[in-house]
């Protein structure tokens, strides 16, 4: 019998530098996906802190990756029946600090992923506050038969990042973001959003902050690159529902990843 399919849902809102309302909008959002079926929960990158532009705040309020933000998300998971993924500034070795993504059930800490691609692009410096992270194994989370992995922001422009997601396992594709508009970068989101579920053939699922700064349009894509659930410029949560079905239907159809020719290999 097939799996039942997965509920996810992406929750988008304007991360601040208030700790607990960051955790309140989190909370906000997983009761309301939770009330509709969903399993999992996507925040934006940076949902444990966040100041544009960043200045030393971000050092200050920094954590452990197991620390009062992930156990806040750890209850909020439990209470709900879900999987939460969230961006968290963690702490490194000074001054930096380090962008990570934490998926937390309701027994603790499941997974992590640091970003791997420093935002040192259209004019902004990330590197001059984050520690770039050296490359490691993807870690995947089940969630009823669904493989998840995660990636964050800027690592959407790198295709191969995503590759190496599928290759470990992953069904599907979890995206923090904060995605800084300006020209062209509404295309370029949804562009990318829908090349990285079409060229691996999986669910791609990105949450990003509302605007001013964020261009919003956070979504949940089904393997052929179609949108199923999405949100425009305003606080909400957008679900849909992901199944290992609907990936062999779309792989039958069109085994690109059985065809390919070439391999991802790390560069350092």
């Amino acid at each position: 019998m097939a799996a039942s399919p997965v509920g996810i849902a992406v929750a988008q809102f304007v991360p601040s530098d208030d700790r607990d309302a960051n955790l309140r909008a989190i909370e906000r959002a997983a009761a309301d996906a939770a009330g509709r079926g969903a399993r999992v929960v996507v925040a934006p990158e940076y949902a444990s802190f966040f100041v544009a532009p960043f200045d030393e705040r971000m050092r200050e309020n920094a954590e452990e990756l197991d620390g009062p933000f992930a156990r806040r998300l750890r209850a909020i998971a439990a209470e709900h029946g879900v999987v939460v993924v969230a961006g968290l500034v963690a702490l490194a070795e000074a001054p930096l600090v380090r962008n990570v993504v934490v998926a937390v059930d309701g027994t603790g800490v499941v997974a992590t992923s640091p970003k791997q691609h420093l935002y040192d692009a259209f004019g902004q410096r990330e590197s001059e506050w984050f520690a770039r992270t050296p490359l490691g194994d993807p870690q995947l989370v089940d969630v009823d038969g669904l493989r998840l992995g995660m990636m964050t922001c800027y690592d959407l422009r790198f295709p191969e990042v995503a590759r190496t997601l599928v290759d470990a396992g992953a069904d599907a594709i979890l995206v923090p973001s904060e995605w800084v508009r300006g020209p062209q970068k509404e295309h370029h989101w949804q562009t990318l959003l829908a090349a990285r579920a079409i060229e691996n053939t999986v669910y791609v699922a990105a949450a990003d902050h509302a605007p001013p700064i964020g261009v919003g349009l956070s979504a949940v894509i089904d393997p052929r690159g179609t949108t199923l659930a999405g949100l425009g410029g305003e606080t909400g949560v957008a679900v849909a529902w992901a199944s290992r079905e609907r990936i062999d239907e779309v792989r039958a159809a069109n085994p690109a990843l059985a065809l390919r020719r070439y391999r991802v290999e790390p560069s350092d």
